[in-house]
Order: C-alpha cells, then structure tokens, then sequence
C-alpha cells in the first residue's frame, strides 16, 4: 500500500520525548557535517606536514563549504555544496557505508589538480570513526554543561535542606531518620562521579588506512608521515590514540560506559523524585509538572519520567557496543562496526536529554517540610526501633526489646512504654526518640560531599 503523503524523518522524536529537543548534536546532518570535517581535517593534516600549501588546503575547504576555522562546523544541506543527508543515505546502500559516496561529492567538488587530496590514503573507517568521535565531542560537552548545571542547583538544594530531618527508606518501607540534604548529597556524588569520567575520557581520531597499517600514508608521503596521525588529530582538536582502533574499539565502549554512568546517576535523582513526589508522600515537588489527557487534577513530574526513560533505555545500548568490540573480528569488523553507529548515536541521544532534562529538574525541587515532618511520624516513634535497641538491650535484653517493639507496632504509646520500664529510670524517652537525634554524620558527609570536588 503506498501514501501520497510527504516523506517524513523516520526519527523526529515523536516515541522519544526526552530527546527531542537535544537531537540536533546528533541528526543525521551532524553527522554529515563531522564526516566533511574529518575529510578536511586529513586534507589539513597532510599540510601540516608540508605535503600540501595552505593555500591549497584553505581553497579546497571553501570548495566544500567551510572556512579556514570551520574543519568541523556546520554545513548541513544548506551547505555550499548543497549535501543532502538523505541522498547520501540512499546512495551508501551499496558499499554499506556514508563516506563511499560522500568522497565522490567530495571529490567532484574540486578541480582536477586537487582530488587527489580528498580522502588521500584514508579508508571508509578513518573517517567515519573519526566524525562519530567528532559528533560525540560536542555532545559530551554539551552533557557535561548539563551535568554541571544540575550538581550546581542539587548542591545549593542540598546546603538548604542539610538538616531537614526525614524518613529514610528501606526497601520501600520507613528505615531510620536521615535529611533531605544527605539525600540529595548522593545524587551529587553520583552526578560528580559521572562528571569526572565524562571529562576524562579520550576521544580520538582514526587514521590506520585500509587494514590499519598506515601502509598508503608512507608510500604517499615518505617516512616522515608518521606524524600524519597526530597532525590529523591536533587539526580536528581530537586526541591522538598512537595505536590504530580499527578492531579495538575501547574508545566506543568506554564511552558507552561513561554515559551509562551519567544516565545512572541521572536515573537515580529521577527515580528518587518520583517516590517522593507521590500523592501519599509529597515530600517534593518538581515545579508545574505535566498534565493528564484524562485527570485535570494531576500534575505530573514529567522531568523525572523521561529522564527516567533513558536511564531505562541506556545499558542495553552501551551492553549491544560491547558485543559489537567483542565481535571486531579480522583488521574491520563485519556488521559488528555498522552496528555500533546507530547504537552510539542513540546512546548519545539520550544522554543529552536527560542531563539537559536534569538540570531542569534540579532548579525546579521543592521540599514541602510539612509534609515531611508528617511523614517522619508516621511510625510513631518506631523508625528509631534501631536505636532504642541498642539502648535498651544492654539494659532488659533483646527479647524483652523485641517485645515492646512489638506492642508499640500494636498501637502503644511507645514514649509510654519506655519510661513505665524500671530499667529504665532516668532515661529521657522523648530525647530518645527523637529523630533528630539519631541521624548519624550526615551534616558532616553533606559538607563534604558539597565542598570537595571529586579527585
């Protein structure tokens, strides 16, 4: 059955709320664009090592669309060359890969006495790997901004709430007292800790040639194109990684890795706030929050849910990369390297949306102290039963402990209880239960956790 309606994107976010408005780092275009940049950064890297002037490099560069700063910038289908990602689409079924065709419109581009520059002694993988390296640069910069905004807002929220005291939970039931600042404390430490390996990580260009040898940058270029590599590099401000990574793929995986721990992170604020924003707990609110198509009462902490939605979505993305690196057979993987493309960049997307989604979520917070101070009595008394029976114990024994915890969770009073205890005597059954007084190092571990960067 055929439509006469217009062609849409198969992908614009419609099933994919948290990234819709983040995917512009990652489309099909950026990819485009990273993939003429990374053919111009090797035209740059071969003048660099003075195979090539400069003014030839920078003639070929406007031949395609881009400035003498732009080796990676934007040149989309408005370029100068007027590229279409759709058309190249199209045309890389038949060699199973973008940069094929591409390197034609590339190449066609230039005037005779220059084609031999475009692509000169790059295989298919240098490029793309090197412009998915590229696109996932920029990206992770972007997350990072994310990332910071949103340990900025939860630390200032977690200095204001440091000694809230409230339920702490267990396996979903009333544990012991700790504060709404120890809590929002660990949502930093994990935000920080992803931040930490986000920017540690090495992202770097591909230059190996046909089976990673270098064997065609020497015989077109002599010995001293050994430099090639680096110069590649340092002209698209990526790193140098020495070694090839044609089949060694762990500068995909470790930045699956690092995302995922990013999404986790972000996951764990997320789920977190969706616990504590429930109608029976309403501990927090997340600003204006979402509406129901069908409950006009409900305000809904849509932030959380979609940031949620790519922390659920993530591992089994970064889980199929290690597959495909585990699978890199022979000098280029079969399948296993085109797997990773739409993998990685899926894997990216959604990084992207839930820190920008994050930092959101994390300047909207607001704790209800009401509604938490309800919440801390709900036991009445008995989230402290820990305490009371490290108090109590040495005193009347742990069988007769037991048994007044049992009685209290029956409905006594257990101040009551406490005090009517000959054993007792003296002992203040209200300082005892007293949650504020049983909250540990909290304070302290929220200081430190705010004012002590990550080494």
């Amino acid at each position: 059955m055929t439509s006469d309606r217009p062609f849409t994107a198969l992908d614009v976010g419609l099933l994919s709320p948290v990234t819709v408005e983040h995917d512009a780092l990652v489309s099909d275009d950026a990819v485009l664009t990273a993939l003429v940049g990374a053919e111009l950064g090797l035209v740059r890297a071969w003048t660099a090592l003075g195979a090539l002037s400069s003014q030839s490099a920078e003639a070929i560069a406007a031949a395609w669309g881009l400035g003498a700063a732009d080796s990676d910038e934007a040149i989309g289908p408005a370029g100068a060359l007027g590229i279409d990602a759709a058309q190249i689409a199209a045309a890389a079924v038949g060699g199973g890969n973008p940069v094929i065709p591409l390197v034609s419109v590339l190449k066609q581009a230039l005037p005779a006495d220059k084609r031999q520059w475009a692509h000169r002694g790059a295989t298919s993988q240098d490029i793309l790997d090197t412009a998915i390296m590229l696109v996932a640069r920029r990206a992770v910069d972007a997350i990072l901004v994310s990332l910071s905004n949103a340990d900025a807002a939860l630390s200032a929220f977690a200095v204001e709430h440091r000694d809230v005291v409230a339920a702490g939970r267990t396996l979903a039931q009333h544990a012991v007292p700790t504060t709404v600042g120890m809590r929002a404390a660990g949502w930093v430490g994990g935000i920080r800790r992803a931040r930490t390996r986000l920017e540690r990580l090495s992202l770097p260009a591909q230059l190996g040639g046909a089976a990673g040898t270098r064997a065609s940058f020497l015989e077109l270029g002599g010995p001293g194109t050994t430099e090639l590599p680096a110069r590649y590099a340092e002209a698209l401000h990526l790193d140098d990684a020495g070694a090839v990574w044609h089949t060694s793929r762990w500068p995909v995986t470790e930045l699956a890795d690092a995302l995922v721990q990013a999404t986790d992170a972000l996951g764990k604020l997320a789920g977190d706030v969706v616990t504590l924003t429930r109608t029976e707990i309403a501990e927090l609110s997340a600003g204006a929050g979402g509406a129901s198509s069908a409950m006009p009462q409900k305000s809904n902490p849509v932030a959380a849910v979609l940031i949620r939605s790519a922390a659920l979505r993530a591992p089994q993305l970064a889980a199929t990369l290690h597959l495909c690196a585990a699978l890199a057979e022979d000098e280029r993987p079969a399948g296993a390297w085109h797997a990773e493309w739409p993998t990685l960049r899926e894997l990216l997307r959604l990084a992207l949306g839930a820190a920008a989604h994050s930092a959101r979520l994390a300047s909207s917070l607001r704790v209800d102290r009401d509604a938490v101070a309800r919440n801390l009595v709900l036991t009445r008394g008995l989230i402290l039963a820990e305490r009371i029976s490290l108090v109590l114990t040495p005193l009347i024994g742990s069988e007769r402990v037991t048994a007044l915890v049992a009685d209290a969770a029956a409905g006594a009073d257990l101040a009551e209880l406490i005090s009517a205890l000959p054993e007792a005597e003296g002992l203040d059954a209200s300082a005892l239960l007293d949650p504020a007084g049983y909250i540990g190092d909290v304070s302290a571990t929220v200081d430190r956790t705010i004012h002590e960067e990550l080494q």
